[in-house]
């Protein structure tokens, strides 16, 4: 993939103003160098719900989820590092910037930055494994974790990084929500509109890496660790968690429940966005109920 200077990150004015739609306020915290940026959705008086999205989903994509979620929590939805409004990594180590421990430690910079007590956690694919890896530190009160990629070493990422690239590259010449909609066609018309204007926002540098990470950073160690409220929804037709993950993922840590929401790919919430905001919700309420 082009790094970032060959390819700089892209936001036009009618992307960025899709935020005056948004029901959320934008927050900022840093994390070393690096300057967040998050939507927060309210109410303050809520249990925090921070929510990661994945590789190439800045944060304005997942509202449609958010939003849908004021009554039961308080949806803090961030732009994760080289995504959206948040700055780039610094360009240090193997993965540039944007291993495991580089993104759970901006995390950490939320949660201590907004003062956040016990705050539940909400990851979908890059975000799941970040929410597993941020979860070890026994600050939260629960983790949701959405079709977390199930690869490593041996085992390739169905989506491979030249896909990645040429759909980085159709955003930065300019596309619509009709060719959106020819590679996402179920997807509901606002989320593809959201895909076309955000998604040339996304470095390449950190895509290429984070993809790297999918393939060299093992999910199951995290998973075994996992001792505190934990719940995994998975899409039932993703061939990123796969029925024989499943039954891997029972195997190992069979205290948590794996939920699987039908008809689902690996695009959960956007697959099928009523059955999975029901099955999301049925966690959350069950962990609000504990938290408090």
């Amino acid at each position: 993939m082009s790094t970032p200077t060959a390819n700089p990150r892209v936001l036009t004015q009618p992307a960025l103003a899709e935020l005056a739609d948004v029901p959320a306020t934008s927050v900022w915290v840093r994390s070393g160098e690096v300057r967040l940026h998050l939507l927060d959705y309210g109410p303050a008086d809520a249990v925090p719900l921070v929510v990661l999205p994945g590789i190439t989903s800045p944060a304005v994509t997942m509202d449609f989820v958010a939003r849908e979620l004021t009554d039961l929590v308080r949806p803090l939805v961030l732009d994760v590092r080289g995504r959206g409004l948040s700055d780039d990594a610094p360009d240090a180590g193997p993965l540039h910037g944007y291993h495991l421990d580089a993104y759970a430690a901006d995390v950490d910079a939320v949660i201590e930055q907004l003062r956040l007590p016990a705050p539940i956690l909400l990851g979908h694919s890059m975000g799941a494994r970040i929410a597993a890896r941020s979860a070890l530190s026994g600050r939260v009160a629960g983790t949701v974790l959405v079709d977390p990629p199930m690869s490593g070493p041996g085992r390739p990422y169905p989506t491979t990084v030249d896909t990645f690239a040429a759909q980085l590259d159709q955003a930065r010449r300019g596309t619509d929500a009709d060719e959106v909609a020819a590679s996402w066609p179920r997807w509901p018309r606002r989320e593809q509109e959201l895909r076309a204007g955000w998604l040339a926002s996304c470095s390449a540098t950190a895509i290429a890496a984070t993809h790297a990470g999918f393939e060299s950073e093992e999910f199951l160690p995290l998973w075994e660790k996992l001792t505190g409220r934990t719940a995994l929804l998975f899409g039932s037709d993703s061939p990123v968690v796969t029925a024989a993950d499943v039954a891997g993922l029972g195997a190992v840590n069979p205290v948590h429940p794996l939920v699987a929401v039908e008809g689902a790919g690996h695009m959960v919430f956007w697959d099928q966005p009523g059955p999975a905001l029901q099955a999301l919700r049925a966690v959350l309420k069950d962990f609000v109920t504990t938290a408090r």
